[in-house]
């Protein structure tokens, strides 16, 4: 019997079919991590609604914003990555058993059976397709890039926070190194060695596209190259998956007294001072100018907005009235931008008992 078992199959066929069962059962892995990796961004945002940190655009300093708000734009990356995947799956899912080595083959065999068997959605119908087809792979592939693009781009954050300039967030020893001759230093191992394996998952996607580009039909043993690039991609991710959810859950914490003194000691209320006097009837624009000379003439005076007096700011318009220091306020000033999506805390809470619900209903 076993002289038999290669009937109406060739090794194009049968290679073809396992590489998508190998990484069918690696979606799913890769996105049941997602899944707790948004469950620890959760648990953060929820006790950070009314935590401020600073919003930057360009890297400078922009306006505060609720640190749940920040957290949740990762939730939001992630769930992206989760349905992308979920979508590839589909595509993965197809079986081209019985396509044989390009041309089918003379057996009366019964590929559907065979793809049900096996937990497959349905068989490719052009059986050059089914021993040559890749787009698979490289779909997950670019699936697997946008992961680590996010992931890096929370890394960056997280270096940056940790760093003594921002200081936003302190590493606890377990996620960190220390320098081997400079004592003080406690390095932000995790999300560096994260960000810097971006780079492979990228490289295993251009390979792909690179190897794909040029090949005729069917099967060519090019193909053999698309085991290493799919294999290293899956233990990139979901190493670098493990690691970052592990460093947010019990590796860092986030310095509350150091972000609020860091909401209150800038300019990024600004915008709020022009919204003040366009809420009364001030054109934007010449409201916006004023307040730029506002921000220059008090950086000059080494003031922020908040130091200076009500006479100060009736001489600049005499629509400000004393209502003009709780608008400046940081707390108030996130609250106030409940437009939908925004970082005003109802909205964010609104946020997260959505995002509750989506990560326990699928």
């Amino acid at each position: 019997m076993g002289k038999k078992l290669h009937t109406a199959r060739s090794r194009n066929d049968q290679v073809g079919t396992d590489i998508r069962l190998y990484l069918r059962d690696r979606i799913d892995e890769i996105r049941n991590q997602l899944r707790e990796f948004q469950g620890v961004l959760l648990r953060h945002a929820e006790t950070h609604v009314e935590t401020l940190i600073p919003g930057y655009t360009h890297l400078q300093r922009a306006q505060p914003i609720s640190l749940a708000h920040h957290l949740l734009a990762y939730f939001q990356m992630a769930q992206r990555d989760w349905e992308r995947l979920g979508e590839i799956r589909k595509r993965t899912n197809i079986s081209p058993l019985g396509s044989a080595a390009l041309a089918g083959t003379t057996f009366p065999i019964d590929r559907h059976y065979s793809a049900s068997l096996l937990g497959f959605e349905g068989v490719y119908s052009n059986s050059l397709d089914g021993v040559s087809d890749r787009d698979f792979a490289i779909e997950f592939l670019s699936a697997a890039s946008l992961i680590m693009v996010h992931l890096s781009r929370l890394s960056e954050e997280i270096i940056l926070w940790a760093s003594h300039e921002f200081s936003f967030v302190t590493l606890k020893d377990s996620c960190a190194t220390g320098s081997s001759i400079m004592p003080q230093k406690k390095n932000p191992d995790v999300p560096e060695l994260v960000r810097g394996k971006s780079g492979r998952v990228f490289g295993h996607l251009q390979g792909m596209l690179v190897l794909m580009k040029g090949l005729p039909l069917a099967y060519n043993k090019d193909l053999q190259e698309d085991k290493e690039a799919l294999f290293d991609a899956v233990k990139t991710v979901t190493a670098c998956l493990e690691a970052m959810t592990i460093l947010l859950d019990e590796g860092l914490e986030f310095k509350r007294e150091r972000l609020t003194e860091a909401v209150s000691e800038d300019f990024s209320n600004a915008t709020d001072v022009a919204d003040y006097l366009a809420a009364r009837g001030v054109p934007f624009r010449e409201a916006y100018n004023l307040v730029g000379k506002v921000v220059k003439t008090s950086l000059a005076a080494g003031k922020l907005l908040k130091d200076l007096s009500l006479e100060e700011w009736k001489q600049l318009h005499p629509a400000f009235e004393a209502d003009i220091y709780d608008a400046l306020a940081p707390q108030q000033v996130v609250a106030a931008r409940n437009s939908y999506g925004g970082t005003g805390f109802e909205q964010v809470r609104q946020a997260i008992k959505a995002a509750k619900t989506l990560i326990q209903s699928a």
